[in-house]
């Protein structure tokens, strides 16, 4: 029997769109990663961008649980001596930019290199519940029903 392998031709991207309103935020960000990558697909090859395109909305209103708002910190360094800065997540989500708490989320799940990058361009996370992908007839992706876990109240 012979492994296959996926040709770039065999390649079929689809548009997601989620609600993470309500949603667990590791959860949230685990199953977009697998989405991104297209490891939910039976013709799977890690050696290319078989994934698909997800527009995540509603950012602002995804849940951290336990004490992860307040403890789970978000560090990077300026370049300037005793530049270190940190803020923490629950901040940042309260903020004026909430998605780069689910992009990073999910940055963290990606592989680092060329194909993490690559695979990190399609996604697209939004604030509010409006987002500019709508030619693109994006498909709903119910998060929350595929496990109880996955929102709170």
């Amino acid at each position: 029997m012979k492994t296959y392998n996926l040709k770039p031709s065999d390649i079929e991207k689809k548009w997601l769109l989620v609600d993470a309103s309500g949603l667990v935020l590791g959860r949230l960000a685990a199953v977009v990663a697998d989405r991104l990558r297209g490891k939910h697909k039976p013709a799977y090859t890690p050696h290319m961008d078989c994934g698909d395109h997800v527009v995540v909305i509603n950012a602002e209103k995804v849940q951290i649980t336990g004490n992860k708002a307040n403890d789970s910190m978000f560090r990077w360094y300026t370049g300037f001596p005793g530049g270190l800065k940190e803020r923490s997540q629950g901040s940042i989500l309260a903020g004026k930019h909430p998605e780069r708490v689910i992009i990073k989320a999910v940055e963290r799940m990606v592989p680092r290199g060329p194909m993490g990058r690559r695979v990190m361009g399609h996604l697209k996370v939004y604030a509010g519940a409006s987002h500019p992908h709508e030619a693109q007839q994006p498909q709903p992706l119910d998060i929350a029903a595929m496990n109880r876990k996955n929102k709170r109240a």
